[in-house]
C-alpha cells in the first residue's frame, strides 16, 4: 500500500516549522513587559518557555531546507503542528503561573490560540495581569493565524508562502503575491486594533481593559479579563463598540481593503456581507419576538455567535436558563459563522451560500427543458461542481465531528441541547457556554473539546492530513 508521507517529508517540514516555533516563542516573551509593569514575578515562566520555543525552533532551522519542494500537504502538516505547539507552549506558562494541571492548561491555551474563548477558570479577575494579557495576545495573533503571522514577518516570498497561506484555509488574495496579501492584512488588522482601543478608552474603559478587549473581540476570540465578560462594564456604548469590532472581525479582509480604498459600495455588493446582514436581521427578530430577548441582548448575542466571538453581556447562569428555542437560534448562528477570509470560525457564509444556491440551481435544472444551460455565478464569479462539492463535503464532515463529540458529552449525562451547544461553540471557535466547560469536567470530554477547537481552527482537512501522514510514517 502506498505511503503518502515519508521521513524525507518530515525533514522537509522541519525548517519552516522551526521558523514558526521561533515566532511562537517571540509572542510568549511579550507578556514579560506586562509582568514588569505590574511587578509580577511570573515573568520567569514567559522567559523560559519563550526561549525554549525559540531555541528548539532554531535547532530545526539548521536542518536542510528546500522551500521549492513544499507542497500543499506539507503546508497543512506544518499548520496543524504549529497550532498544537502553540497551545503546548502556552499551557506551560499557565501551569507555571496559575498552578493548574496540564490538561486544563492545554485546554485553556488551545482555546486562546484558536480564538475559541472557552475558559476553565471560574474567577479570571484574580489571575496575574500578564496571564490575562497572554490569553488576549494569543487570541489576537491566533485570529490572523499563527502561520499567517509568520509568513508576514519571517518567510520569504514564493511557493512556500503560498502553500502555508492556503494551509490555513485562506484563498482570497488582496495583492498579486501571498506575502503582499499577508502584509496588507497585517496593516488592516493593526489599524482596526488601534481604532478599537481608542474607542473603548473614549467610552470610559481603562487602557489595560481596552487593549485586552480589542484584542479579543477584533480577533473574534471573546475570552474576557472579567468574570461577567463585556457585561461587567454595564455600558451601552461599550456594548455597541464591541458589536462593531465583532462585525469587523467577521468580515473578509478583502472587503475591508476595498472599503479602505474608498470603494465602500463594494462592501454591500459582497455576497457574504449581504448574507450576514440577512441572518443577523432574521435571528434578531426571532429572538425578540419568540424568546422575549431585549433588543440589545438579541443583537449582541446573534452577532457574537455568528461572528464566532463568544463575548457575552449576561452571566452563564442566566444563559443556561434560556429557552431551548433561544439556544437553538444561537446554536445555528455558531455553526454558520461569518465570512471566509476573516478571523471568524465555523462553516462560514460562503459555503452556506454556495450550498443554498447549489440546491436552487439543481431544482432549476430539473425544471428546465433538457439541454438548458443554467448559469451559476456568485458575486459575478462562475461556480463549478467542484466548489459545490467542496462546500457540501466540508459541511458534512464538520457536522460529523460535532455529532461524535456531542455523543461523548451525552454519555456523561449532560443535557442534549446544552451538550450540542457546547460542542458547536468549541468547534466553531465561539466561546459561548452553557456551563459544561469547567476545570472539573470529565477528562475525555475535555480532550474531545480540545480536538474540536483545534480542527475547527484549521478547518479539519489539515488535521486529517497530519494524522494520515503520521500513520504512514510510523507504519512504514
Amino acid at each position: 500500500m502506498r505511503n503518502y508521507l515519508g521521513k524525507k517529508d518530515l525533514i522537509l517540514i522541519a525548517n519552516p516549522l522551526g521558523m514558526i516555533m521561533q515566532g511562537i516563542g517571540a509572542v510568549i516573551l511579550i507578556p514579560i513587559i506586562i509582568a514588569l509593569i505590574y511587578g509580577e514575578h511570573d515573568y520567569i515562566g514567559f522567559l523560559v518557555f519563550g526561549l525554549f520555543s525559540i531555541g528548539l525552533g532554531s535547532v530545526l532551522r539548521r536542518l536542510p531546507a528546500d522551500y521549492n519542494r513544499l507542497k500543499l500537504k506539507h503546508g497543512m502538516i506544518i499548520a496543524s503542528l504549529a497550532w498544537l505547539w502553540a497551545a503546548l507552549i502556552g499551557s506551560f506558562c499557565l501551569m507555571y503561573s496559575t498552578n493548574i494541571d496540564f490538561l486544563n492548561a492545554y485546554f485553556e491555551s488551545m482555546s486562546a490560540w484558536s480564538g475559541s474563548g472557552l475558559s476553565i477558570y471560574t474567577n479570571v479577575e484574580i489571575l496575574p495581569k500578564s496571564i490575562l494579557f497572554l490569553r488576549s495576545l494569543e487570541q489576537w495573533v491566533g485570529g490572523l493565524g499563527v502561520v499567517i503571522v509568520v509568513i508576514g514577518v519571517l518567510i520569504r516570498p514564493g511557493t512556500a508562502a503560498a502553500r502555508l497561506y492556503k494551509s490555513e484555509a485562506r484563498e482570497e488574495k488582496i495583492k498579486p503575491s501571498i506575502t503582499g496579501t499577508v502584509k496588507t492584512i497585517w496593516w488592516i488588522y493593526l489599524l482596526y486594533t488601534i481604532l478599537g482601543i481608542v474607542l473603548y478608552v473614549i467610552a470610559g474603559m481603562p487602557l489595560f481593559d481596552a487593549i485586552n478587549n480589542t484584542f479579543t473581540n477584533l480577533s473574534t476570540g471573546g475570552m474576557s479579563i472579567k468574570n461577567d465578560n463585556i457585561g461587567a462594564y454595564g455600558s451601552t456604548a461599550i456594548y455597541i463598540i464591541t458589536m462593531i469590532l465583532m462585525i469587523i472581525g467577521g468580515t473578509s479582509f478583502l472587503v475591508h481593503y476595498k472599503a479602505l480604498k474608498g470603494r465602500v459600495i463594494d462592501v454591500f455588493h459582497d455576497i457574504q456581507f449581504q448574507a450576514m446582514i440577512i441572518i443577523i436581521s432574521v435571528f434578531y427578530i426571532l429572538l425578540v419576538v419568540n424568546a422575549n430577548f431585549t433588543s440589545m441582548d438579541s443583537a449582541f448575542f446573534v452577532i457574537s455567535a455568528l461572528s464566532c466571538t463568544g463575548s457575552n453581556i449576561q452571566p452563564v447562569s442566566a444563559m443556561v436558563n434560556w429557552s431551548d428555542y433561544a439556544k437553538v437560534i444561537i446554536l445555528g448562528a455558531m455553526i454558520i459563522g461569518m465570512s471566509a477570509g476573516s478571523t471568524t470560525g465555523a462553516i462560514k457564509l460562503i459555503r452556506v451560500v454556495t450550498l443554498v444556491k447549489g440546491f436552487y440551481w439543481e431544482i432549476k435544472r430539473i425544471l428546465s427543458p433538457q439541454g438548458s444551460i443554467i448559469p451559476r455565478k456568485i458575486s459575478g464569479k462562475p461556480v463549478g461542481d467542484v466548489e459545490i462539492r467542496e462546500a457540501g463535503s466540508y459541511t458534512f464532515i464538520y457536522l460529523l465531528f460535532i455529532f461524535v463529540s456531542w455523543l461523548v458529552l451525552l454519555s456523561y449525562g449532560f443535557g442534549g441541547i446544552d451538550s450540542l451547544f457546547e460542542v458547536a461553540s468549541a468547534q466553531g471557535n465561539v466561546g459561548l457556554s452553557m456551563g459544561i466547560v469547567s476545570s472539573t469536567m470529565p477528562d475525555l470530554a475535555e480532550i474531545f473539546l480540545i480536538l474540536n477547537m483545534w480542527i475547527g481552527r484549521i478547518e479539519i482537512i489539515p488535521a486529517l492530513v497530519l494524522l494520515k501522514g503520521l500513520w504512514d510514517v510510523f507504519k512504514g
